[in-house]
């Protein structure tokens, strides 16, 4: 079981990263060092969303995966993603995915 979990939410992962490049939110460059130092939720104070999404969410979650390492017990992202991306066209797919990886714990 847990290593279809893995898989799954590998594949997930990929969904979501392959869907940020579609919309064209796929950074080349990471933002600046003191912004991975911020306390506030979502590094919302030093990041976009999207920002926090592909540093942050994807870093963590695939390190996590691949590494073996224990998952965390929920994961409850889709709430911030409907109010972040809110308003801004074509992101329906990209919250369904995020919604996908929540309901995996």
């Amino acid at each position: 079981m847990a290593d279809t979990l893995r898989t799954d939410l590998l594949a997930l992962l990929n969904d979501l990263e392959q869907e940020l490049r579609r919309l064209g939110y796929w950074e080349g460059t990471p933002p600046a060092p003191e912004a991975f130092l911020s306390t506030t939720p979502f590094s919302a104070d030093t990041m976009a969303f999207t920002e926090w999404l592909q540093w942050v969410f994807l870093a963590r979650f695939r390190a996590l995966v691949e590494g073996g390492h224990p998952l965390p017990g929920a994961c409850d992202v889709r709430p911030m993603a409907e109010q972040a991306l809110l308003g801004l066209p074509r992101c329906e797919r990209l919250i369904d995915i995020i919604g996908r990886i929540d309901d995996q714990f």
